[in-house]
């Protein structure tokens, strides 16, 4: 019995359940005097019944899951041989990972040791007890809130009145799982961040203009400088995202202006449609296409008016980038020119006003709370985007404003620092959270100087 099939269980039983409520307030309605006598509609008391068969089952799925593991492995370890339970926590962890790769199937060493392979018949025999535990207690739980719903529905129940309370509290409890995310992820990164600049100045990570994070694991190793400043990642990641969005935030907005305004019913049905499949391309795709095609248009394009441009730029980069989010722009814009009232339009045209003059004096501003966060959309893509720049831009750190040149941002050198088996004790891979830490100090910036604008304009045109 997996976990998938309790839940796919606990959704059949809790459509039952929804089934049986409505049929017994159905039930006691007939005998009652019809369904005038009900303070809530049949639908009310099916939907009550089913949440109360789902929503205290889920909380036990979820919490059953989460420490499962946990538990398992402390009894697998407790029965582990002496001499492996006396070995360090790192070590233990190893010899887990490999048990639960023996339980998995996933096989990365052809040597026979007999103690993992029963400790990985014990840790399967567990986990199917617990399994089967998990669905008898989902099965109980379900089959008692459908028996006590049944008994309790009567004429006075107030059905919709729960059934509204409960999605109050479904709601509270949704919203605040994202901020406990969102607070979590920022913690996380905050402290290995710390532990970074423990080993490397603050001042020397913010205002260093040379960045190579390669650290010297022997003391006679060579090659190794351990350089973190990180101004040459970000000149790089604001170089390409400004030329991305020098691309994206025209064309998208005119695309958008053009599309409301202007084309026709017949025009925008094929053209909107047409200009969003731009956003459904991988980006791998438009990596491959700007190193095979954009840049060395570029590079034959400079040689022939005699400029030095790299085989990798991030000119090249930031033009497909562009590209990629102009439906962003686009389609966020055009709805946005929408929803801006017609009676606007209308008094602006009375007045005096051509169309282009309502659509600059009237139109734009109306709507430009709503662009603002369309385009804040778009830079937000342009600066998480890694692949198109790996491909496009190059890896080198390098402290320019030339878009001829190479460079990378922010997110290809997390990935870079990230990328296989690191040891999270040294500067090499906890630079990589700092990195992270300053992004997302710089895109709060972002957003709190979009949501001024936004405001200040809401206030005006409302």
């Amino acid at each position: 019995m997996t976990p998938q099939t309790a839940l796919i269980a606990l959704l059949l039983l809790s459509t039952a359940g929804y089934y049986l409520g409505r049929k017994r307030a159905m039930a006691v309605a007939d005998k009652t005097g019809g369904p005038k006598t009900l303070h809530s509609r049949p639908v009310y008391y099916g939907t009550l019944t089913a949440l109360w068969c789902a929503v205290p089952a889920l909380i036990i799925f979820s919490f059953w899951m989460m420490f499962e593991s946990t538990v398992i492995s402390n009894m697998v370890i407790s029965k582990l041989p002496e001499s492996l339970q006396s070995l360090p926590a790192d070590r233990l962890n190893l010899i887990m990972n490999d048990i639960k790769n023996l339980v998995s199937g996933n096989i990365v060493s052809g040597e026979d040791n007999p103690a993992l392979q029963a400790a990985a018949d014990y840790y399967q025999y567990l986990r199917s007890i617990s399994h089967g535990a998990l669905f008898v207690l989902i099965l109980t739980l379900c089959i008692a809130a459908v028996s006590v719903l049944q008994n309790r529905i009567r004429p006075d129940l107030r059905a919709r009145n729960h059934v509204e309370k409960l999605i109050y509290y479904i709601l509270i409890a949704c919203s605040t799982l994202a901020i406990f995310t969102t607070i979590g992820i920022v913690l996380s990164v905050l402290y290995e961040s710390i532990r970074f600049f423990k080993i490397i100045p603050l001042h020397e990570f913010l205002f260093g203009f040379k960045w190579s994070p390669q650290m010297a694991i022997r003391a006679d190793q060579v090659g190794s400088s351990g350089a973190f400043g990180a101004i040459p990642v970000f000149t790089g990641t604001l170089l390409v995202s400004a030329i991305a969005m020098a691309v994206a935030v025209p064309v998208g907005l005119m695309s958008a202006i053009y599309l409301s305004e202007y084309a026709n019913r017949k025009f925008r049905a094929f053209a909107k449609p047409l200009l969003e499949i731009l956003a459904g391309i991988p980006t791998v795709v438009y990596g491959f296409f700007a190193a095979l095609v954009v840049s060395p248009i570029i590079r034959d394009t400079g040689a022939l008016i005699g400029l030095d441009v790299s085989s990798e730029s991030a000119l090249a980069a930031g033009l497909v980038m562009g590209v990629m989010i102009i439906p962003f722009v686009s389609s966020l814009s055009d709805d946005v020119i929408n929803a801006v009232p017609q009676g606007l339009r209308d008094g602006a045209l009375s007045l005096g006003s051509t169309q282009s003059e309502t659509i600059r004096y009237i139109v734009l501003p109306a709507a430009l709370p709503g662009i603002v966060g369309g385009v804040l959309l778009a830079v937000s893509r342009a600066i998480g985007e890694t692949m198109i720049v790996v491909m496009a831009a190059g890896l080198s750190a390098n402290m320019t404003l030339n878009p001829l040149k190479t460079v990378t941002t922010v997110t290809v050198q997390i990935v870079t620092l990230l990328v296989g088996d690191q040891e999270f004790d040294s500067p090499k891979t906890l630079a990589a959270f700092a990195l992270g830490l300053l992004l997302f100090v710089v895109t709060l910036i972002l957003n709190v100087i979009a949501l001024y604008v936004v405001r200040k304009y809401r206030e005006q045109y409302e």
